[in-house]
Formats: structure tokens, C-alpha cells, sequence
């Protein structure tokens, strides 16, 4: 799981583990792996066909779900990643985490992007309340889609609880085993066009003139590397790319980190600032979309689209120690804001008056 599978999964654990007095049943597309532990009053159920094309996010949205939605005596429809049904008259609540293919429609397949742009418009006029996980998206999709403010409602990401601080010792162990015993500027995240990742690197080749010894680390899948990724030859040896790691092994890798460098031109939310800040580690990250929202003043800022402004913020981090204990000392304090608790307690609120 990545983001959205993350935020589904730890909100409806909470949510059906908290309030056993009702039951839930949770609509999949495919099997139901066995390490997703719910408890007793969770009815799992498959619903034809897997959901791999948008022609069959049509008949599953409005043909399957909503035919197993008076089967099984739904009250209430909750959609953690933004799609419903346009077909039922259950009354439904959608989270809608970004609108991003509408600003930069580009930076994702062209059959995605047409059912993107004319479905998404219509989700949110359906849908009886629409959550999403930052001021800045909650505006976005206000404006883009002329929806009331009042019919949309912020609720926070979080990090796992596994993200904490960890012992210089084991700080040393994880850069033995993956950087050569250098430390290293990370970024964790999808490999995907909008996060940024080859100013990232361009920025980081530029501010290698004034850092020594340090990595740039890039953990998230590397599937599109090869078509919109290229490295210059000077810094071949110091761009480690590690792609998907377990999370236990992703938790000591933030957090023995020099700094988070996360620099997407556009974001949601940005789960990783807040893994980073609950780890004690300074950022530096970009002064677009939700990021300044997020992150706040345990992180500085540089402008995602100029690789001068980003190699500033390498080279600003490396030289100040003082301002990189700061930064971490701010981001442990934000981040006690950021708890999956928190926002699934918000969430039920919703969900609770919405029957």
C-alpha cells in the first residue's frame, strides 16, 4: 500500500474497531489479503470485475456496487478515494485527496485523465459530503468544481506510530548497509512526474559544488524511471535508488536521514513531511499547493520549478546546523497534531450525521 491504501486502510480499522455496535461491510475489487485483520463485525466482499481500466471503474462504481449496496442494506456509503456512484440513492461520503489531473492533466495516462476530468466533477455534486486532507484541497476542489465550502470538511493524514526517533547507533547501521556509510539528503514517495524527482536531482548536482560526502537517497517504486528520469554522469554514483521497502525498514531510513527533500510541484497532502517530523528530521520541501500548510516551521522552503532555488535549500541545510536543529525540534512538536486517532474520531463525526 502506498498513500490512499494507507489512509483507507488505517481510517477503517479505526473506524470498525471503535464502534462495534454497527456493522460494516467493506466492498474489494479483488481477494482480500489475509494480513488485513478487521474485527468481527466487518463483512468482506468481492465485487466484479477488478478494477484495472476506467471502462471498469464504470461498471463497478455503477453497476456492481450499487446492486450490493441494497443487498446488503447499506445505510451509508463511505468512498476513501474519491469515487461513487453515480446510480445509487444511498446517500454517499467521498474523500477526494487532490484534483491534481486537472491543473496538470500531463502527468497521467490520457484514458485516466478523460475519466478523471468528467467523472470527478459529478462525484463531488453527488456525494452528500466530500472530506479531503488539506485547506489547500479543500479550496481546490471548492473552486474547480464550484461546490460549497460548507459541503466539505479537512481531515488530516498521519503517520504510522512506527515513525519516532532512533538511536545514533542504528543511524550508523542504516547507512552502512545502504548509503557507504555517507549520510544522505532522502526522498520518499511514488515515482511519478509531479513529484519532482529529476529537478530533485538536477538541484542536487548543483549543490554538490558545495556539499561533500552526502547521498541523495530515492525510495518509491522505480517503474517509470527509465521514461522521465535521466542522471548526470558526475553524480551517478551518489543518486541511490532503493525502490519499495518494507515499512519497518522505511521507518529507520527516515529517520537516520540528513534531511527529508521533497520537492513535488503538486501535492494533497505529503504524507512524508510528517513521517520526517515525527522522526525528528529537518525538511526541506516546496512553497506550492498544501506543503507550507503541512510542514509549517519545521521546514524550509524553495520553489519546485528552479533547480537553483532548490540546490539553495541543500546547500542552506548542510552548512547550518543550528537551523537543522530547529527544524527538527519544530517538526516533533507539529506532528503530535497528526494522529490517525484524531482523524478518524473527525471522521466519524461526519459519517455519524450523514445517515
Amino acid at each position: 500500500m502506498e498513500g490512499f491504501g494507507h489512509y483507507s486502510y488505517e481510517i477503517t480499522k479505526r473506524l470498525c474497531e471503535s464502534h462495534t455496535e454497527h456493522e460494516f461491510v467493506l466492498f474489494f475489487d479483488r481477494e482480500v489479503d489475509s494480513s488485513l485483520n478487521f474485527p468481527l463485525n466487518v463483512k468482506t466482499v468481492v465485487l466484479f470485475p477488478p478494477t484495472r481500466h476506467p471502462l471498469l471503474w464504470i461498471l463497478w462504481f455503477d453497476f456492481s456496487l450499487p446492486l450490493a449496496l441494497r443487498k446488503y442494506k447499506i445505510d451509508l456509503f463511505w468512498s476513501p478515494d474519491g469515487f461513487c456512484s453515480l446510480l445509487s440513492s444511498i446517500p454517499q461520503i467521498i474523500t477526494i485527496h487532490d484534483i491534481n489531473f486537472e491543473h496538470y492533466p500531463k502527468d497521467i495516462p490520457w484514458i485516466a485523465r478523460i475519466y478523471f476530468q468528467y467523472f470527478f466533477p459529478k462525484f463531488a455534486s453527488k456525494a452528500k459530503h466530500i472530506l479531503t486532507v488539506s485547506n489547500y484541497s479543500k479550496n481546490d476542489i471548492s473552486n474547480t468544481y464550484s461546490i460549497s465550502k460548507q459541503k466539505i470538511s479537512v481531515v488530516y493524514n498521519a503517520p504510522n506510530n512506527l515513525y519516532k526517533p532512533i538511536s545514533e547507533e542504528e543511524k550508523l547501521a542504516i547507512k552502512k548497509e545502504f548509503t557507504f556509510n555517507s549520510n544522505y539528503f532522502l526522498f520518499v514517495g511514488s515515482i511519478h512526474p509531479r513529484k519532482n524527482i529529476q529537478r530533485l536531482i538536477e538541484g542536487f548536482a548543483l549543490a554538490q559544488k558545495d556539499i561533500k560526502d552526502l547521498k541523495l537517497v530515492i525510495v518509491g517504486s522505480a517503474m517509470w524511471k527509465d521514461k522521465f528520469i535521466s542522471i548526470p554522469k558526475e553524480i551517478e554514483n551518489d543518486v541511490i535508488f532503493l525502490g519499495h521497502l518494507p515499512l519497518e525498514k522505511l521507518t529507520k531510513i527516515t529517520a537516520s536521514a540528513f534531511s527529508l527533500t521533497y520537492v513535488p510541484y503538486f501535492e494533497g497532502f505529503g504524507i512524508p513531511l510528517v513521517e520526517a517530523m515525527k522522526c525528528g528530521v529537518p525538511i526541506l520541501t516546496a512553497n506550492t499547493t498544501c506543503l507550507p500548510e503541512v510542514a509549517g516551521n519545521s521546514a524550509i522552503y524553495c520553489d519546485p520549478f528552479d533547480t537553483n532555488s532548490i540546490a539553495r535549500g541543500m546547500v542552506e541545510l548542510f552548512k547550518n546546523k543550528e537551523l537543522r536543529l530547529e527544524l527538527a525540534s519544530n517538526g516533533l512538536k507539529k506532528s503530535e497534531k497528526y494522529h490517525w486517532d484524531l482523524s478518524t474520531e473527525k471522521i466519524w463525526g461526519i459519517l455519524k450525521n450523514s445517515f
